[in-house]
């Protein structure tokens, strides 16, 4: 039996269609159960849907709670036997109902060489500073951002002084690493 993972997203979703090809190509044995993403109109929905996969689209504010939003979604990932969670772009802190119900299973892309440069804007933040090697970090969610256990690293050299140019690089290297680190992270259960 396939291995289930759900993908979360909340912008464009380039992440997740580099997952979805991958397991349509046959690179790794996943089935992608649901695309879960908080912002109704973004354009990982349209992605999505050219691949027929199910989506969960909600509005944070249309919840009294995080807990409540959290605890819908947990819900639905549980009837669905969702294995993983992929964190593709999806700019919400998750908080302690998806924790408590998912901790060690979920994992995080993040546009940096951690430790370095947490949070949301790691790639301007690098950028600015003068960095002459950026990178990407898959790791394991924890409670705190950008946090947890790191399961593969890429670096990505750069000279030159074109953030579009980097976000470029960094986004083939995510293209690449991510289906990586979904397999490394069946292999080691």
């Amino acid at each position: 039996m396939k291995h289930r993972i759900a993908i979360f997203a909340s912008g464009n979703g380039s992440n997740f269609e580099a997952i979805v090809n991958a397991v349509e190509r046959g690179e790794l044995d996943c089935e992608v159960a649901l695309c879960v993403c908080d912002k109704p109109g973004a354009y990982v929905l349209e992605r999505a849907a050219n691949h027929k996969v199910p989506t969960l689209v909600f509005k944070a504010k249309d919840y009294p709670s995080k807990r409540d939003f959290e605890k819908m979604i947990a819900d639905r990932l549980d009837s669905l036997k969702v294995e993983l969670v992929c964190l593709a772009g999806y700019m919400r802190i998750i908080g302690d109902e998806l924790l408590s119900r998912y901790g060690g299973r979920i994992i995080n892309i993040h546009p940096a060489l951690l430790p370095a440069f947490p949070g949301a804007h790691a790639i301007r933040d690098a950028f600015e500073y003068g960095v002459k090697v950026y990178g990407v970090t898959i790791h394991h969610v924890n409670e705190e951002v950008d946090g947890g256990r790191i399961i593969r690293q890429a670096a990505v050299p750069y000279d030159g002084d074109d953030i579009d140019e980097v976000e470029a690089l960094i986004h083939q290297t995510e293209h690449r690493l991510f289906p990586e680190a979904i397999k490394d992270y069946f292999k080691s259960k």
